[in-house]
């Protein structure tokens, strides 16, 4: 037993001695830490270089896990004992996750609280509310720029409103997540103003500098997030050391000061707020701009190896007080990267439980605008696996813009030029190409990069703008089609599908952003609308839009919570069937193979049969009846027929095959 761990077991058992725990829950953490106390000394390497010789910051992090156990609320330690025996429960098939700014739902947090019905009438399990935690007054890039990590804005309510929307999820079997800002605070923040008036250790808070120096070397190999309205990495602070100013870094927007998590005062600190959201009631905490925490000279300052150590040890920490809750990366990343953030090499499992699958969401409308899956095939099979123990969140569209995400060398593989089809999915997204179905708008165009991304709801990007806008019924099969399409690859795909608010209804793009000046220069607003209750009122009448769109994801969300083989355990395989106009995705499962396919195009496409028997009979990939045995589209609940040697598939159609 190395120095460090043992340092945390005699912690344990002087919280004993001195009544911070009684004799039980001595037991139940001395579990605890011996499951995840090495994670955590190994993750602490980053700062000490040899922890089993350092034992003194394991054992400061040990206190504020033991302080945070010590008050969670009975409701929560039984949540967590349920969940301890059941590891992978986000994981699971029945989970569905929904995305939304509590304030555009529903009003306020009792508000939210007061439309659990609708939530678990969609089949929902995991609910994100977008940032509630108090931001700054003025621009605060769309609630990242918090002022108070331990205050809820005022206008959705209190903390307790918060605990006791909690309670009523959890009473409806709904998860809570909360975005959780790693990697910077706003400029108003109390870390701030304290470093701004000279208090030595809040200012090592921070990254400073005199003079430009520096900053221009960092810049060198720095690119900018928001160039349009954020130009460069680092802002003047003039009243910062009595007036005689600093460089302070900046990533996003001059208004938010990025943290130095080279100081292990910062990891503590956020710790300490991870574990009172915790207490709060938050089952999963959505690690914002995860990739920037660490910086090094020479690098783009993203994906740095020291941000996984950080990450393992935030989770062995959260883990010891809360084993219930789950930490999930926003990590926009290459693929190539975006492994890492789950956890590979000697971190494999133990960084987040959930990152978002941003190639996914670019890949499938890469697909629809060509009408061509190769490039989505290849792209798909490039990462590695992730661990089998970890999850990802699916997406179509999310609350930030689309950015496409193609690489030169993934395009070039399949016989296209990465920066032609970026250029071409940007124009075919903002409507600006012939025969486009979207309604999309160009956000943060760089002409130096030529890169554009776009901003617009499921809805109007799938074409059901556009449609609606020309009264043609032909128009609109076709962009409902899209729409389910969409919806079944990731539903299908493994992982939580999330589905951010209004998507459900096929809400179209909402220009009443437009109307604020506080908005309307940021024109994702346009794909965060507020919820029209009287149109969500039509979801059960078939003959509307809203009822034929809800149907078809109430539909998913009930087929897929009864196949096994969609557990995330399990990693989806782009296969070939013959045809680029039909994306395959096979998944192998003890519980019997899926093979699932999606014809990207407005027109009939076929497969050969023997190539989809191929993959799911025993001479092939999966399990099941051979060439001449039945397959079911468990989608369609039809036995499809195959007469002539082919499938037959119509436009944009989905199916989820099995053998049997």
């Amino acid at each position: 037993m190395n120095v460090a761990f043992e340092a945390l077991v005699q912690r344990l058992a002087q919280a004993t001695r001195d009544g911070r725990l009684g004799t039980a829950d001595h037991a139940v953490l001395l579990r605890r830490v011996n499951r995840w106390g090495q994670d955590l000394i190994d993750g602490l390497r980053v700062y000490s270089g040899d922890p089993i010789h350092a034992p003194a910051l394991a054992t400061r992090v040990l206190d504020l896990a033991i302080s945070a156990y010590a008050a969670r609320r009975p409701a929560l330690r039984e949540l967590d004992a349920t969940r301890v025996l059941r590891p992978d429960w986000f994981a699971a098939p029945d989970q569905v996750g929904y995305v939304c700014y509590p304030e555009r739902f529903a009003g306020t947090l009792a508000g939210v609280g007061a439309r659990v019905g609708y939530l678990r009438e969609l089949g929902v399990t995991y609910l994100h509310l977008m940032p509630l935690l108090e931001p700054r007054h003025g621009p605060d890039d769309g609630g990242y720029a918090v002022l108070d990590y331990r205050r809820v804005r005022p206008d959705l309510g209190t903390v307790d409103d918060l605990a006791a929307l909690a309670d009523t999820l959890h009473e409806n079997g709904i998860a809570l997540t909360l975005d959780l800002v790693l990697n910077h605070v706003a400029a108003e923040h109390a870390w701030a103003r304290a470093a701004v008036a000279g208090e030595e250790a809040y200012a090592d808070y921070f990254l400073t500098y005199p003079d430009r120096t520096e900053p221009d070397r960092y810049e060198a190999t720095l690119p900018e997030v928001f160039p349009d309205f954020a130009p460069g990495n680092f802002t003047w602070v003039a009243d910062f050391d009595g007036g005689a100013g600093r460089w302070v870094w900046t990533t996003f927007n001059s208004f938010q000061w990025d943290l130095n998590w080279a100081n292990p005062d910062v990891f503590c600190e956020l710790l300490d707020v991870m574990l009172h959201l915790a207490n709060v009631g938050v089952d999963c905490l959505r690690l914002d701009a995860i990739a920037f925490l660490w910086k090094r000279l020479g690098t783009n300052c993203q994906n740095q190896p020291e941000v996984h150590d950080l990450v393992a040890a935030l989770r062995a920490a959260v883990r010891i007080a809360a084993p219930g809750v789950i930490f999930k990366a926003e990590a926009i990343v290459a693929p190539e990267d975006l492994p890492a953030y789950l956890g590979t090499g000697r971190h494999a499992g133990k960084v987040c439980d959930l990152a978002y699958h941003n190639s996914l969401m670019v890949q499938l409308w890469s697909a629809l605008a060509s009408g061509d899956a190769a490039l989505a095939r290849h792209a798909l099979a490039a990462p590695p696996p992730k661990p089998v123990t970890t999850s990802w969140a699916t997406y179509v569209r999310c609350h930030d813009d689309i950015g496409w995400a193609v690489s030169d060398a993934g395009a070039a593989a399949v016989g296209l030029s990465g920066p032609a089809h970026r250029a071409f999915l940007s124009r075919f997204y903002s409507g600006d190409f012939p025969s486009s179905f979207a309604r999309g708008l160009v956000f943060q165009a760089n002409p130096a990069t030529g890169d554009a991304r776009i901003s617009g709801t499921l809805a109007s990007l799938a074409g059901l703008q556009a449609a609606r806008a020309d009264g043609d019924p032909v128009q609109l099969d076709l962009a409902l089609g899209r729409i389910f399409l969409l919806h079944a690859a990731i539903f299908g795909y493994g992982g939580i599908p999330l589905l951010y608010m209004g998507d459900e209804i096929g809400l179209c793009n909402d220009d009443s952003y437009l109307a604020d000046p506080h908005l309307a220069d940021d024109n994702r607003w346009v794909h965060r609308p507020w919820m029209p209750w009287p149109d969500a009122e039509r979801r059960g009448d078939p003959s509307t839009v809203e009822g034929r769109v809800f149907a078809g994801v109430r539909h998913l969300v009930g087929v897929r919570a009864g196949l096994p083989s969609l557990h995330a355990a399990v990693e989806a395989v782009p296969v070939d069937v013959g045809s680029s106009a039909v994306l395959a995705l096979l998944r192998r499962h003890p519980a019997g193979s899926v093979l699932q396919l999606y014809n990207v195009t407005p027109q009939w496409q076929s497969v050969p049969a023997d190539a989809v028997h191929g993959r799911l009979g025993p001479g092939g990939a999966g399990s099941g009846a051979g060439s001449a045995g039945r397959l079911w589209d468990h989608l369609s609940a039809f036995a499809p027929p195959s007469g002539d040697g082919r499938f037959w598939l119509a436009p944009y159609a989905a199916w989820w095959l099995t053998a049997g």
